[in-house]
């Protein structure tokens, strides 16, 4: 070919010779099956997020979560509950084929086979499709997660007298509470009889009464303490004659000077 105006430098053929930004292709060149994120996609997410929140929100304003007490480590009948969304785990631990001897099976094996499920579900199931029936497998592992977590909330809480454990945990204002002086021979034999269940200043806990606000006189507290009343049994207290005077008098003149006050 002689050198000339026509003369051109070919390459290979399959690169173009016009540079093009390297941009997706336009979302309507896909119709029905995809939207413009902004704003279309993330005005929905949007809308969605804010309806979920507002129902939560007129959720807690309707029916507000009792507040309990500060913790209090002496007391030895107080019985700790998780949160709300790990409660399904706690009922998990209640079966025998997940607890005692086999408790690993209930916090390693059955946890990880879980986790491990969600971790191998883009593996196990790649069907191109986006509706259920074209999914079974990824479908029928959130529907079987689902049905277990609900079902495993459902019988913790069903098991819990909530009303019941807010009252006896609930907190004690400070216009409310009382001088107690915990340096006197009562307080000292209450300390290592009946603290561990009726908490430090006799607020009461979990699985006994407050002994704040009781109006019994020395006798009855003195026949309770030996004969138990209600769900708390008999021989409860081990102390001598003499310490079971000076407990129920104690009892007797922190509730007197509290009508005082």
């Amino acid at each position: 070919m002689h050198k000339g105006k026509g003369m051109k430098f070919v390459g290979d053929s399959r690169i173009s010779a016009e540079r093009k930004p390297n941009i997706p292709k336009d979302y309507s060149e896909y119709p029905g099956r995809t939207e413009a994120f902004w704003p279309n996609f993330l005005l929905k997410e949007w809308l969605a997020g804010s309806v979920f929140l507002v129902g939560f929100l007129c959720l807690t304003i309707a029916d507000p979560t009792p507040l309990e007490g500060m913790a209090d480590p002496t007391d030895a009948g107080y019985i700790p509950l998780p949160d709300w969304y790990f409660l399904f785990l706690y009922q998990l631990l209640k079966y025998d084929f997940a607890s005692g001897p086999f408790v690993l099976i209930g916090i390693i094996v059955i946890p990880g086979l879980a986790f491990g499920g969600l971790l191998l579900a883009p593996f196990l199931d790649k069907g191109p499709g986006r509706r259920p029936h074209r999914r079974p497998v990824a479908v029928g592992m959130m529907l079987l997660a689902l049905v277990s977590v609900f079902w495993l909330t459902y019988e913790s809480a069903s098991e819990v007298n909530w009303e019941q454990r807010a009252e006896a945990n609930q907190p004690i204002p400070p216009s409310e509470q009382t001088d107690i002086d915990k340096d006197s021979d009562g307080y000292k034999v209450f300390k290592d009889n009946c603290m561990s269940c009726h908490g430090e200043d006799l607020q009461g806990g979990a699985s006994a009464p407050p002994l704040i606000g009781v109006d019994h006189s020395v006798d009855e507290v003195k026949d309770i303490a030996q004969n138990g009343i209600g769900s708390m049994p008999a021989g409860q207290f081990s102390g001598s004659d003499e310490e079971l005077q000076t407990l129920a008098e104690f009892i007797v003149s922190v509730n007197k000077d509290e009508d005082d006050n």
